[in-house]
């Protein structure tokens, strides 16, 4: 199964992540973790990522494709993989579809979490004092918002015309939230 997990930042595309990779037997990749686990290392590409993460913006396409084509020809992304976190352009979905369709592949879904732009806000909020992340301000949260909506939701309405994307509600408890996706991909697996 090779799936991607959309919403907004603080949609609990991470959370859910974890649990439908499992429940498909692939790997979640999510660039968050990418990017920060290059930002501790102190790689190059870590400290150039971080510039753009502390100021709330996206990090360039060029560095996140390298990034993720290299972990999706990993030995444990073969059988499939759920993408969290990309693509984020649609530069991004060109070169998605460039990697997949040279392994003989395609996506079989795009799962995108539907949520209430003030309860983001909130979730992040909390998060950020819980995990102690000095990135997650609220005017770097409504930043992110802002790019979302200008760089990320034109995506949805490309693979709303390729068939493939799944809505699914992301309010309200997260074992609720994982019932009604794996509902929604138990529809897509029988189509």
């Amino acid at each position: 199964m090779r799936l991607i997990l959309m919403g907004p930042p603080g949609a609990g595309k991470g959370t859910q992540a974890k649990f439908v990779a499992e429940h498909f037997g692939v790997p979640a990749i999510s660039t968050g973790d990418i990017f920060r686990a290059n930002v501790s290392q102190g790689t190059e590409l870590g400290i150039e990522a971080k510039r753009y993460m502390d100021a709330g913006e996206y990090v360039p396409d060029e560095v996140t494709n390298r990034m993720v084509r290299n972990r999706i020809d990993e030995e444990d992304a073969k059988p499939g993989f759920l993408l969290d976190g990309y693509p984020r352009t649609l530069a991004q979905v060109e070169e998605l579809d460039g990697m997949i369709s040279f392994t003989g592949h395609s996506l079989d879904a795009v799962v995108c979490l539907t949520v209430d732009p003030d309860e983001i806000v909130q979730r992040l909020l909390q998060r950020a004092q819980v995990e102690g992340r000095a990135d997650d301000t609220e005017d770097v949260i409504r930043r992110r918002q802002e790019i979302y909506v200008e760089q990320t939701e034109p995506l949805i309405e490309v693979y709303r015309e390729r068939g493939i994307l799944v809505e699914v509600d992301g309010m309200g408890e997260v074992d609720d939230v994982t019932a009604r996706i794996y509902a929604a991909l138990d529809d897509v697996a029988q189509s």
